[in-house]
């Protein structure tokens, strides 16, 4: 290549890098935080344990159930019935999360000319005005459904179209309170959002509003051959146990005592009605028992166990179920992969529900307080002055205050009834939020006499739109990072409450598992201790480590020295 090329191609080169080709584009604020955030093996980690315990809390329902996924039933005239039990007990809160995480994953997911950040942020002000909903219709629902309720509010269920109603007019309010805020732009798109998700919401809260109590009596169908049942992964639900003494405490990979087939068995011999103290005659009952829905081995085994016991003279039925329960033990049952705690229900399963209380209460309790806390710091911080002062005592007070101390009496003096979820996740929240109003009240002292500020005034923009459309975006990093922190805390909090006893009673709840973990009598049970308090454990230290990660990725002093 001689001189005289070379000195044109760089000609060109610099011709191209005053047009702006071949330059890359330069990160905005969240990108660049956000690629260097990805960076570390810590926060990575992080990212992808919350997205698993975020997929089991959505999809435990689904995964983790003593209800049949297809259940067919033969009647004696040959009649096939099949039904989708797991489907008929999902609550409006199960539903809405699986359609808002289908619908909102495709939602984002889909090339479309909008930005990405835009639709997760239009997803998750759906979802709040979808949750609201559901939580209202459940209150609504469990004010006329108490036994203490006054007659003309539990008769309100008994009105012709009461429910329709009911779930209509609570869906409409929120539909107008959503499509009236200005949080998602143009009015046009945020109608349509908050009519969708308002209807949506009324038809779900409209079908589960009063749901069948639960009962797991397919057992009995399936081991009489009457039944077919095909089951999820893990097939027990966390409230289910068996009230079999053996089932209790039992370890992992342990199988469900075969109480069910052994009543099967006593009803095959004919003596299901007879009274336990009378004498059963001496009958060959080896026939009852090859009409049992077992295998041929397992039929030969319950065969010699009778041949040695039917001899026996009296002989009565808790002879026979002596006799044939150790062998009964060793047929059939589903297995628990993680064991079984002190009331005999399935640990796994239990884990898998209780992680959508433990995100639950992080999410809704950090977000309302970072709501209050951005809100008062963002007066305090633009206005300054008396009105900071005041506000900052304020501040100081519920600095002051100790939220566990406060959870620990509120749980201990409220009635069990309001011993709820959404009571642990308003304390937490509405005691906590004081970090983000500190925080948030440095960013806008610092931003109040910039020029973009100055300018919105000088067109007399209203304070809302300067303090949240043109101030926040600019102050809010560091409110984030400090959200990380509150969602840990906040995990910390329900767990030690169940821990102690002191959470939502008929919960599934990794704290009260853990509790599970020495039993009255001193004895250790390891599967209690060890899974309950890993998930625990890298839960919090998930939180944190992103937390950190966003830390440093927005602090300034460090992104100047990346520059």
């Amino acid at each position: 290549m001689n001189a005289k090329t070379k000195s044109n191609e760089e000609a060109i080169t610099g011709i191209q890098a005053m047009q702006g080709e071949g330059v890359h584009q330069s990160l905005g604020f969240w990108a660049d935080a956000w690629s260097q955030v990805i960076k570390r093996p810590g926060a990575v980690y992080g990212l992808v344990w919350i997205g698993i315990v975020g997929f089991f809390a959505v999809f435990a329902p689904l995964l983790a159930s003593g209800h049949p996924l297809v259940f067919r039933v033969t009647d004696d005239d040959g009649t096939v019935t099949t039904t989708y039990p797991i489907f008929t007990y999902l609550s409006s809160a199960d539903w809405l999360l699986l359609l808002g995480t289908v619908i909102g994953m495709a939602w984002v997911l889909l090339p479309l000319r909008r930005s990405r950040w835009s639709r997760v942020g239009n997803m998750i002000w759906a979802g709040t005005q979808a949750a609201l909903i559901s939580v209202t219709v459940l209150i609504v629902a469990g004010l006329t459904g108490r036994r203490d309720a006054p007659d003309w509010v539990r008769s309100m269920e008994q009105w012709p179209h009461f429910v329709v109603t009911a779930t209509a007019v609570i869906s409409l309010i929120f539909t107008i309170i959503f499509a009236a805020l200005p949080a998602v732009h143009g009015l046009t798109r945020r109608i349509t959002l908050a009519v969708i998700t308002g209807g949506i919401a009324w038809a779900v809260a409209a079908g589960t509003w009063s749901q069948p109590p639960e009962t797991w009596s397919y057992a009995r169908d399936i081991y009489a051959g009457k039944a077919e049942a095909i089951f999820t992964v893990v097939p027990w639900s966390p409230q289910q146990n068996l009230n079999d003494r053996d089932n209790k405490l039992a370890p992992p990979g342990a199988r469900s005592n075969d109480s069910l087939a052994r009543a099967v068995t006593v009803e095959a011999t004919m003596i299901i009605d007879r009274d336990p103290a009378t004498p059963l005659q001496k009958t060959d009952i080896t026939a009852a028992i090859n009409r049992l829905p077992l295998a041929a081995e397992d039929i030969e085994r319950l065969q010699t166990v009778w041949a040695g016991i039917k001899d026996q003279d009296p002989l009565y039925r808790a002879d026979i179920e002596a006799a044939l329960a150790p062998e009964l033990k060793k047929i059939g049952g589903h297995p628990f992969y993680l064991g079984t705690d002190s009331s005999g229900q399935d640990v796994m399963s239990q884990m898998l529900h209780a992680s959508r209380l433990a995100i639950s209460i992080g999410l809704v309790s950090t977000g309302i307080a970072v709501i209050i806390g951005v809100s008062i710091g963002a007066i305090m911080g633009y206005f300054g002055g008396l009105i900071d002062l005041v506000l900052y005592r304020i501040v100081e007070v519920f600095m002051a205050v100790p939220v566990l101390f406060l959870l620990i009496v509120a749980a201990g003096v409220l009635p069990p009834e309001m011993r709820s979820t959404y009571v642990m996740m308003a304390i937490i929240g509405v005691f906590t939020w004081h970090g983000a109003a500190r925080f948030t009240r440095a960013e806008f002292l610092k931003l109040r006499n910039q020029d973009f500020v100055q300018s919105a005034r000088a067109v007399g923009l209203p304070l809302p739109s300067i303090l949240f459309r043109h101030m926040l975006p600019n102050g809010v990093a560091p409110v984030l990072v400090d959200a990380s922190f509150l969602i840990a805390g906040a995990i910390l909090f329900e767990t030690i409450l169940s821990y102690l006893g002191l959470g939502p009673p008929d919960q599934a709840s990794w704290g009260r598992l853990l509790a599970d973990a020495t039993s009255d009598s001193g004895d250790f049970k390891w599967w209690l201790a060890i899974f309950p308090g890993l998930v625990i454990f890298l839960t919090v230290l998930a939180y944190n480590l992103i937390g950190e990660a966003f830390q440093m990725a927005i602090d300034p002093k460090l992104r100047k020295a990346r520059v």
